[in-house]
């Protein structure tokens, strides 16, 4: 992972932040909204192809980031990237998207590219695990020299889409020929959802244990901090401001005094009300006054 030195102690804290007017501008709105970690995406997150970096860009991204004191980075894959898609037209385009969201990131010296893991549409869990594992493999093999790896991320559970579950996303991870290159990004929101209490203690203690046992500790690379507008268990994709939703300041006060994973970026995917800075800068600040010393 991209990590400079920070205060010992601190936490790795962030959000997702705009790339309009080129990727280099992402850092500056992280250090605008007082951020040491960052998530963006590396190019247009509604299209099959993004313009490719030019060695300008590149350069001012990495200058920007040194300067607003970022510690870690990781992208997020464009929302068409289906790796699950019973179509092969989309299917391929998915596929080739996904090689090009790798190779931006290790032109960004960006670590992880976190992406939804897919929808079968209708075709079965086990054949969209094996669909999803192969266009994987396939990215992987296609990007054999870059350091940039995959992490998949934990998903609601809406409709035919893979990755409620840790076994899912494990069973995932166990097919794919990727080795080191494969880990794993945590929603808090898109966990409550799909049934992960984190409120009360024996229940966020179950979901550790549930994810270590199926996925290691060791493969959390990223962590998604969003509240949810649903109930546990509800299935549905519905972020909301840290404290304002069901998982509530009880959970958030877990999560940010839980030393296990203390080290692992925590970024926001919380609702720009109007202001984005604003509402990213309340919902950091919010964070940090749960943590307890």
């Amino acid at each position: 992972m991209h990590v400079r030195k920070r205060q010992k102690g601190a936490h790795l804290l962030g959000a997702h932040c705009s790339i309009a007017g080129g990727v280099a501008n992402a850092p500056l709105i992280a250090a605008e909204i007082g951020a040491n970690a960052l998530q963006l995406f590396t190019g247009p997150n509604q299209q099959w192809r993004a313009p490719e970096l030019t060695p300008d860009e590149v350069e001012a991204y990495h200058y920007n980031r040194d300067k607003a004191g970022i510690c870690a980075v990781v992208a997020h894959a464009g929302y068409l990237i289906n790796l699950a898609a019973p179509d092969e037209e989309i299917f391929d385009k998915s596929v080739a998207a996904m090689k090009a969201e790798i190779n931006r990131a290790e032109l960004l010296s960006i670590p992880w590219v976190v992406v939804h893991p897919g929808s079968h549409k209708g075709m079965g869990l086990e054949w969209g695990v094996w669909r999803i594992a192969e266009a994987l493999s396939e990215v992987l093999a296609a990007t054999a020299g870059c350091r940039a790896g995959v992490a998949l991320e934990t998903i609601a559970g809406q409709g035919n889409s893979i990755g409620s579950s840790f076994d899912e996303l494990a069973e995932i991870i166990r097919i794919v020929k990727g080795g080191k290159r494969m880990a794993v990004c945590f929603d808090t929101c898109h966990a409550f959802a799909a049934g992960y209490e984190l409120r009360t203690k024996a229940g966020y203690e179950k979901t550790w244990r549930e994810f270590d046992r199926a996925i290691g500790l060791e493969n959390l690379i990223a962590m998604h901090l969003n509240d949810s507008k649903g109930e546990l268990g509800g299935r549905k994709d519905r972020h909301e401001d840290i404290g304002k939703g069901e998982i509530g300041l009880a959970g958030f006060r877990r999560i940010m005094n839980d030393k296990r994973i203390a080290h692992v970026p925590m970024l926001l995917e919380t609702p720009k009300q109007g202001d984005a800075v604003k509402s990213d800068i309340h919902n950091l600040k919010v964070l940090r006054r749960l943590i307890i010393g």
